[in-house]
């Protein structure tokens, strides 16, 4: 019993210290986040168009190949393919981004470690949240295209915050997993980017996972997706009209997912903190 309790009450501890280093530098990762996204585009012509031009232009490939090279584009839940295909692949910019960007973010930022002996808890936080601004950006641009296309904005919206702050909380969990693993390995790096384009297709992003449910196997596989819960969380307050709460069991493979996320996140602090600073050096 003492081992167990032992067990738990170091990770309870690094969990404590992850949460005072955030606490204790809260100016510091708002200033990097702003920092980051100047950083990004400052010197381009266009500047902070390109944040919006780059969804735009990948949305109309993907468009165009399904809808008109593939003739797939028909109405999906009662609204045109293009909104549909929008609203969910929105939330895949910013999880595509996380999840080949968390891999690199402690290399990225090792300066920080190295030569300020900065937080290493914080980088990925201020690494995603610059990211997320930008997503806050694209999704009222949504919004409004919903709007305009004849599509005003409904009670469900309401609960698109409760999506987009679990997005960003898991995806935060595993940038400081895989950037912690990654820093000690870029083997990691490569092998996650190499998974990333397979993410993508098979989270539903594009197609319509409903198609399947006729096999209830691929089906339940499919949606135990924390991607695919995400992008349809974003469909649910656009187009299907459905709330979190009434989908109780995909809402709890979710957050055992993120449990699980969070204990991996913590092991890898706790095992790789000490030796990092070493590596990055």
């Amino acid at each position: 019993m003492n081992k167990i309790k032992d067990f738990f009450m170091s990770y309870i501890n690094i969990l404590i210290l992850d949460i005072k280093e955030h606490l204790e530098n809260v100016p510091q990762i708002f200033k990097l986040s702003i920092a980051d996204l100047k950083k990004t585009y400052t010197g381009a012509a266009l500047g902070w168009a390109w944040a919006v031009i780059k969804p735009v232009v990948t949305i109309f490939v993907y468009w165009f190949a399904i809808a008109i090279g593939l003739r797939q584009g028909g109405d999906i839940e009662g609204v045109p393919y293009i909104l549909w295909l929008i609203c969910g692949i929105i939330s895949w910019f910013y999880m595509g981004d996380s999840i080949t960007g968390g891999t690199d973010c402690i290399r990225r930022y090792s300066y920080l470690i190295t030569k300020m002996k900065y937080p290493v808890t914080t980088i990925p936080t201020h690494n995603n949240l610059s990211r997320f601004f930008v997503h806050i950006i694209i999704t009222v641009i949504v919004v409004l295209i919903f709007w305009i296309g004849g599509y005003p904005p409904t009670i469900y919206l309401l609960q698109l915050p409760v999506y987009m702050i679990l997005m960003f909380l898991f995806f935060n969990a595993w940038s400081l997993f895989a950037g912690l693993v990654s820093a000690m390995s870029k083997d990691f790096s490569n092998l996650v980017k190499s998974f990333n384009v397979s993410v993508f297709w098979l989270s539903g992003v594009l197609w319509n996972i409903e198609n399947v449910k006729d096999n209830e196997i691929v089906y339940s596989i499919l949606m135990l997706n924390p991607v695919t819960f995400i992008c349809y969380g974003y469909r649910n307050c656009f187009v299907n009209h459905v709330w979190f709460f009434e989908q109780p069991k995909r809402l709890l493979y979710f957050l055992g997912w993120y449990a699980l996320l969070v204990f991996l996140s913590l092991w890898a602090y706790k095992k790789l903190r000490k030796e990092i600073p070493d590596v990055l050096a």
